[in-house]
């Protein structure tokens, strides 16, 4: 029986892998979760995991009411140790900085890690790999474009690929409004194919989504950030494709069912049945470009990339803070790149250490936070 470890077990990815774990009768050995003890503890009630961990508020709330035989942890030396566990498979899903350091513990200890939070790679990738190679640990990529590169390459040899290329649905502003200054929160959450968290489906919106994707494939895969490009696809249903030199393009195709990149990458290289209808393949299929002007958030992630070293934690510092912002109804929709934008000249050029994240990260939040006060109540703020 496989056993697993769910780092962000209640969040959108988190309990679609407890789904999978149901199909295929996983042990799940070890939660960790934030602040949502409701949650937590009806999965800990069903799994019965040895070990599970949240913030110190939740553990309060769970510690009267957990079975017997579970160990309770919490804060972020508790995420650390469930990623450590002895398990066959850790799935890193804590979203945004808070799931790095838990993502490199599992690497240190050797795991196969099923990833999910590409901020790990986004800021950290040189490390992440450097980590692979030391001890003998093994990615495999959760987010569904990512999974699709993993299946077109499989054991292609790298000199024969000509390029990577990610597929974007182009979100709930792919044809308008031409000015994107008023529209709304809600505008921005409805994702036109997929269900996700507020702050990757604002991403989506945006494009800095597929950005921080290129990010990823590019230290992922060891593919130049200039042989990666990015397409719209509004039906999202190629997920991703590789162009060879031989004038050859491999694709990936699959339903808009994030249960079916987990099951992969929990199981590769098996692919035993899921209980899905198969993927229909009548209908109108199309590929964009896409638009660089309106959405300039891509664009940032790709000169983030080519700078390299702290600029793509900066970026990513400054997303969270502008998206914050933005859902909480502070600044307009097309403030964000501006944020972005403002905080990734701010970057120094400074050499990627592991010691040198946290205070980058910081410094990133303060300066985005800084343009904000900065920018009042200027146009494109919300009152």
């Amino acid at each position: 029986m496989k056993r697993i470890a769910v780092l962000g077990s209640t969040g959108s990815i988190g309990t679609q892998t407890l789904e999978v774990a149901r199909w295929r009768g996983y042990r799940v050995a070890a939660l960790a979760a934030g602040d949502n003890a409701a949650v937590l503890l009806e999965q800990v009630r069903e799994f019965r995991p040895e070990v599970v961990s949240c913030s110190t508020r939740a553990a309060e709330e769970m510690k009267p009411h957990l079975p017997p035989g579970t160990r309770l942890l919490h804060g972020p030396e508790g995420a650390e140790e469930v990623a450590t566990s002895e398990v066959d498979v850790v799935v890193a899903a804590i979203p945004g900085m808070a799931g790095l350091a838990p993502t490199a513990a599992a690497l240190r200890a050797g795991r196969h890690v099923a990833l999910a939070n590409k901020e790990a790679m986004v800021v950290a990738g040189p490390l992440m790999t450097g980590l692979l190679q030391e001890h003998g640990a093994r990615i495999t990529p959760v987010d569904s474009e990512h999974a699709a590169l993993h299946q077109c390459l499989a054991d292609q040899p790298r000199d024969s690929v000509a390029g990577l290329v990610l597929t974007a649905s182009g979100g709930p502003f792919r044809e308008g409004p031409a000015d994107l200054s008023s529209v709304t929160v809600e505008q921005a959450l409805a994702h036109p194919n997929w269900s996700m968290g507020p702050k990757v489906t604002v991403d989506s919106a945006t494009l800095f989504n597929k950005g921080l994707e290129v990010l990823e494939a590019h230290f992922l895969f060891g593919v130049p950030l200039s042989a990666i490009e990015v397409v719209v696809h509004p039906q999202s249903l190629v997920h991703g494709l590789v162009r060879f030199r031989d004038g050859n393009v491999l694709a990936q195709l699959g339903p808009h069912d994030m249960r079916i990149p987990i099951q992969y990458a929990l199981e590769t290289p098996e692919r035993p049945p899921i209980p899905l209808q198969p993927l229909p393949l009548k209908g109108v299929w199309e590929f964009q470009e896409p638009d660089h002007e309106r959405f300039p958030s891509l664009g940032l992630a790709y000169r983030a990339g080519e700078v390299g070293g702290l600029a793509p934690c900066y970026l990513n510092a400054a997303d969270e803070v502008a998206v914050e912002a933005f859902l909480s109804g502070r600044i307009g929709f097309d403030v964000i790149p501006e944020v972005l934008a403002t905080t990734l000249e701010a970057a120094p050029n400074s050499s990627l250490e592991w010691g040198a994240l946290e205070a980058a990260d910081a410094e990133a939040r303060r300066v985005a936070s800084e343009y904000l006060q900065h920018l009042g109540t200027a146009p494109g703020l919300a009152p």
